[in-house]
């Protein structure tokens, strides 16, 4: 099949693709990059910024001087300070952060900053963030997260039911994990604005989880109630047939995002949105991958495990065992019964004569000639001829 067909049936909704039968293979794939993501935060972490661990910031908008990130690191680790984080916020203004420094490194990285951007040294302004002001930030960011799993998971259970509710928090899980694992692998800071991001995106995966839940339940109701297609099979029909609406909502979500990355951060060199876009961006594609390949399948394994569907499934299983059944009668009695004919009463079968079944069911058997008393055979009937 060309790329070109492929494509036209994804557009048009013809996809038959089997989501749930190659399950193995998407769980395969998220635990490889999550095992390597923990690998990372184990050994290296994640860079927080100075808002959740405290530290020291300094911020100056130069004086007609051109200024990049590289040269104002350069001065501040002149001026003592180890590993600073420095941003270029709007094209113009510097701002650099480090975890501890003391009162005589504020002092100097003050002065270096200044003579840097052409400013005088009161025009660097120095910001103090304590480590109870991070604790504090911590602490409510693990809150909000909190108080969304328990809101959204009430949801589900009230407008599907509890299984659904598993499914799709496991699928926001998931996202986490990846999250996690990409920041930890790039070093990217972690920032008031990533955890703000970081929920928005996990809005993101339920609603696009929630729109797949809904075509599965709109289609249990026909499909599985009449017990000859199993639970998987539903998953995978309505999967196929919001597919194309999944991907045009990931993809409308990931372009704005995506320009706002490369207009914004890299042209325009303004890296306040850079944690905001970078967690928003890995996020969303997380969220769609979570929502087709992660909730979807897991939710099949759930429900297949209940006594009605196994049901179902053996019962089918059972079915394509046993082979199809004979289409024509082949004892004896059978054959005399139809006067030598067979009679079949399967559907779309045809017998001997090239009659169909149903039309050979229907018709009547040849009469058989029963014997006189004295052992001749009755003599057929002649036609008198008119004089």
């Amino acid at each position: 099949m060309s790329l070109r067909s492929t494509l036209s049936d994804v557009f048009h909704e013809r996809t038959h693709y089997d989501f749930v039968g190659h399950k193995k293979k998407w769980f395969t794939l998220s635990a490889v990059v999550i095992l390597i993501g923990l690998g990372a935060f184990v050994t290296r972490g994640l860079n927080l910024g100075i808002d959740f661990e405290g530290g020291t910031s300094w911020q100056v908008t130069a004086q007609g001087k051109e200024v990049s990130a590289a040269g104002a690191r350069e001065i501040a680790e002149g001026a003592g300070l180890e590993g600073p984080g420095v941003q270029i916020l709007g094209g113009e203004t510097i701002r650099v952060e480090a975890e501890e420094s003391t009162p005589q490194q504020q002092q100097e990285v003050r002065d270096a900053l200044a003579e840097y951007a052409g400013a005088q040294p009161a025009d660097v302004s120095i910001n103090d963030v304590g480590p109870t002001w991070g604790e504090d930030i911590s602490e409510k960011a693990i809150r909000a997260l909190v108080f969304f799993f328990l809101a959204i998971s009430g949801y589900l259970w009230l407008r599907f039911e509890y299984k659904m509710a598993i499914a799709a928090l496991s699928a926001v899980i998931h996202d986490i994990f990846i999250t996690v694992s990409a920041y930890a692998l790039t070093g990217w800071d972690v920032t008031p604005a990533t955890v703000i991001a970081f929920l928005t995106i996990l809005g993101f995966s339920l609603y696009d989880t929630v729109v797949v839940f809904d075509k599965v339940d709109e289609n249990v109701a026909g499909m599985a109630a009449s017990g000859r297609v199993t639970y998987s099979d539903v998953v995978n029909r309505s999967m196929n047939a919001v597919l194309m609406r999944s991907l045009n909502t990931s993809i409308v979500a990931v372009l704005p995002v995506l320009s706002l990355l490369v207009v914004g951060v890299y042209l325009l060199e303004a890296d306040t949105i850079k944690d905001f876009g970078l967690a928003l961006f890995v996020g969303l594609i997380t969220g769609a991958y979570s929502s087709v390949f992660i909730a979807t399948p897991f939710l099949a394994i759930l429900k297949e495990r209940e006594p009605r569907y196994a049901a179902i499934r053996q019962k089918l299983a059972g079915r394509a065992t046993a082979g199809p059944e004979p289409a024509y009668a082949s004892s004896p009695a059978a054959g005399r019964a139809g006067g030598g004919r067979s009679v079949d009463t399967g559907a779309g079968e045809e017998p001997d004569g090239g009659t169909p079944a149903s039309t050979a069911a229907r018709v009547p058997p040849r009469p058989v000639p029963t014997r006189r008393p004295g052992g001749a055979a009755p003599r057929p009937r002649q036609k008198r001829r008119k004089r």
